[in-house]
């Protein structure tokens, strides 16, 4: 049975920081799939200049009792000052999909 599955979103700078990324946090079982989508532009504000930047979307599925360690790692290994994460619960779903989901992220 799944537990409050969740979607969360990340930048990265580079597909090189992505994968890195998205491989440890896969490896060490803080979620279960990372989605990379190159291409994305940013638009934002940083330090009081709008800044534009070339950047790769990290699409991340994980449980929510593993969010807290998913948030301190995510700082710990993320080239950015201040990473984005936002979490987003996911209402619904694919039951085998969400069960995958929180096998794939259960503490061993």
């Amino acid at each position: 049975m799944y537990m409050s599955p969740l979607v969360c979103f990340s930048t990265c700078p580079d597909a090189a920081s992505a994968d890195r990324l998205a491989t440890a946090l896969v490896e060490e079982r803080l979620v279960a799939c990372v989605n990379v989508l190159p291409g994305v532009r940013s638009t934002y504000r940083w330090q009081g200049q709008v800044q534009r930047d070339d950047e790769v979307l990290l699409v991340i599925k994980t449980s929510a009792d593993r969010l807290d360690a998913l948030r301190e790692r995510l700082a710990a290994l993320h080239p950015y000052e201040l990473p984005e994460l936002i979490a987003v619960e996911a209402t619904g779903g694919l039951p085998a999909y969400l069960d995958w989901i929180a096998t794939e992220t259960r503490v061993p």
